[in-house]
């Protein structure tokens, strides 16, 4: 149901060209979560026809996702707290548990929002709890472009590379999801490895 609106979406607002990019992958990238595919695959085919450059897809599409994490970012640095002190009680959150995760973003928000940003169904979230704990904008901004731009990249080369073919798209984007899941537990892996040695010494 989500994905026929989305396709929808996408039908109307590829009308606006890469302005239509940009509006797409804020929205994916904030308060109303669908697959970034059904963008970015597309808009690759249209580069690969030569109706659209690779590089103002990728500069629209970054630009969007960070527009998108930018408003879920501010909207927990402004008023998650709040939230959390007045009703987290009633979800076992407590003060403690507060500290616990401003803590754990204060050393590893970079690693787990680059991680975050290249996990389906978790990309759009991470933004959440790094507003929350007052992750540094900087390094936020940095880690969240970088996961951004790599996936941006991966679904606009196989719009580019396979086009249209549907069931071929569907059958590559479940095999290369899955290998980045797998470096991704390689790099949480050798992160983990490099944090206890760093504490043995």
């Amino acid at each position: 149901m989500v994905k026929e609106l989305a396709a929808d979406l996408v039908d109307l607002i590829f009308e606006w060209g890469y302005l239509g990019i940009f509006l797409l992958m804020m929205i994916e990238s904030s308060f109303i979560p669908f697959p970034s595919e059904i963008v970015l695959v597309p808009a690759g085919y249209l580069a690969s026809k030569g109706e659209m450059g690779i590089m103002m897809i990728m500069i629209s599409s970054l630009a969007g996702s960070m527009a998108g994490a930018f408003v879920n970012y501010y909207l927990a640095l402004l008023l998650g707290r709040k939230i959390l002190c007045k009703y987290g009680k009633y979800f076992f959150i407590n003060e403690s548990a507060i500290e616990r995760m401003d803590n754990y973003f204060a050393k590893h928000g970079h690693i787990s929002t680059f991680i975050g940003r290249l996990i389906p169904g978790i990309r759009q979230l991470i933004s959440i709890p790094a507003g929350l704990a007052h992750m540094n904008l900087i390094t936020f901004s940095i880690y969240t472009a970088l996961g951004a731009s790599i996936w941006a990249f991966i679904l606009v080369m196989l719009g580019y590379m396979i086009g249209e073919n549907q069931e071929l798209i569907e059958s590559y984007l479940t095999q290369i999801t899955i290998i980045v899941i797998f470096a991704l537990v390689l790099l949480a892996s050798w992160y983990i490895y490099r944090q206890k040695k760093r504490k043995a010494k």
